[in-house]
């Protein structure tokens, strides 16, 4: 090769082609002589820094690891470096902050005070919620429609609430009280209509309600009943299914019919809620606490207690389901949530006081730390491709700025 720092003459040689989906960076795909003992810098200089994040040793290394044959032209795959995230803003609360969630440019945020409350992503608060008498564990944006906003609430004292937001006045009311769970709420989630919600909660029992904003019939009880009993706000669940043996504390939808959850009881369920039953079912060696599902990439990732994050294919046949195990947290992996626009990125918070970004495809090391924690981190989100953001024991939301969404 015309490099004189890459054509060393009593290097074996190998021949490699660079490969990229992204056609605006294609280079000739016709194939190149290079030296086994190449490394990172030394192709950056082939493809402008484009491999530096997914081959994190020396090519030799890379192909013993794979069992590649030095014979082989092997295709080399390039993609666009993710620029870092930028600290954007810090969110001041009056105590933990469990529960974060985004919608468009607002930031719900659930607190161990019992309080709500919402910003601007501009860091400008905006309304404090009262209304539920144990720490909120979980939340979730329903809608939001023009002036009107609604969203969920999930807490410990064993109810999830549902509110009604009105932006312009900026005035908040309490729609409905679902009550049915007998032990604190973990999890919440929101299926893709909008018209249903499961929550998971520590009697390990998985209910499904209706967000419906309406008064409606539910279990042959009428509204006019229940107004007389002063229990016109009072909902009930549609279905409960049982099948977990300890709290559940993740719930995700990962189709109009299908739910995944996560549990301390080392297992992960999909079930089906047209039958009220598990379909299948996965075990691990520790407590998970809680998963993401991608409708991009049809996986699922999970955090847990043994400090890794793993994917699962819940769709594989052949093999092992778990196709990836993701190390670099130091204490108990606590939240984890996907981009909703990169079917390959995701980030984690954990209770080592550390929110990071990573790429599926490289699974041994994080593409960045997103410092600026001074505690244990409960939870994260990433509704908004634009914006990262996470709440911690240090009483703060951090909201990074991605300089890579795709909006």
């Amino acid at each position: 090769m015309a490099n004189s720092k890459i054509a060393v003459s009593d290097t074996p040689q190998i021949q490699i082609r660079f490969v990229t989906k992204q056609q605006q960076y294609a280079v000739p795909d016709y194939p190149l002589s290079v030296p086994t003992s190449i490394i990172i810098s030394e192709l950056n200089v082939l493809v402008n820094e484009l491999l530096k994040e997914f081959l994190r040793t020396s090519l030799i290394e890379h192909i013993i690891e794979r069992a590649i044959s030095i014979e082989e032209v092997i295709n080399v795959e390039y993609i666009v470096k993710h620029p870092p995230p930028e600290p954007q803003d810090c969110l001041i609360h009056d105590d933990w902050v469990s529960a974060v969630s985004m919608c468009e440019k607002w930031i719900l945020t659930g607190c161990y005070d019992n309080t709500l409350h919402l910003w601007t992503a501009k860091g400008k608060h905006h309304l404090t919620i009262p209304g539920h008498s144990s720490p909120i564990k979980a939340v979730a944006w329903i809608s939001l429609d023009g002036d009107i906003g609604v969203f969920v609430s999930a807490s410990q004292d064993q109810t999830a609430i549902l509110w009604k937001w009105n932006v312009e006045s900026n005035s908040v009311e309490t729609v409905h009280i679902c009550k049915g769970h007998e032990r604190g709420l973990e999890a919440v989630g929101v299926n893709s209509l909008s018209n249903l919600m499961a929550t998971g909660s520590w009697d390990t029992m998985l209910k499904i309600w209706s967000t419906s904003l309406q008064d409606d019939s539910e279990n042959g009880e009428s509204a006019s009943k229940r107004k007389k009993t002063d229990c016109s706000k009072t909902r009930v669940p549609l279905r409960t299914m049982k099948g977990h043996k300890e709290a559940i504390s993740g719930v995700v939808w990962s189709d109009k019919t299908e739910i995944i959850t996560s549990s301390w009881d080392h297992t992960l369920k999909i079930w089906d809620t047209e039958l009220g039953g598990v379909k299948h079912e996965f075990t691990g060696n520790k407590s998970f606490f809680d998963l993401d599902y991608s409708p991009l990439s049809k996986v699922l990732i999970t955090a847990s207690a043994d400090k890794h994050i793993r994917l699962y294919d819940p769709r594989s046949t052949e093999g092992a389901v778990v196709k990836s195990m993701f190390t670099s947290h130091t204490q108990w992996v606590q939240s984890i949530r996907w981009s909703t626009t990169e079917e390959h990125l995701f980030m984690s918070g954990a209770y080592d006081n550390n929110v990071k970004l990573w790429d599926a495809r490289s699974p041994r090391a994080p593409l960045f730390d997103l410092s600026g924690h001074e505690d244990k981190v409960l939870c994260c989100n990433w509704s908004n491709p634009k914006f990262l953001v996470s709440g911690g024991t240090d009483n703060t939301v951090r909201v990074f700025k991605s300089r890579y969404a795709v909006v």
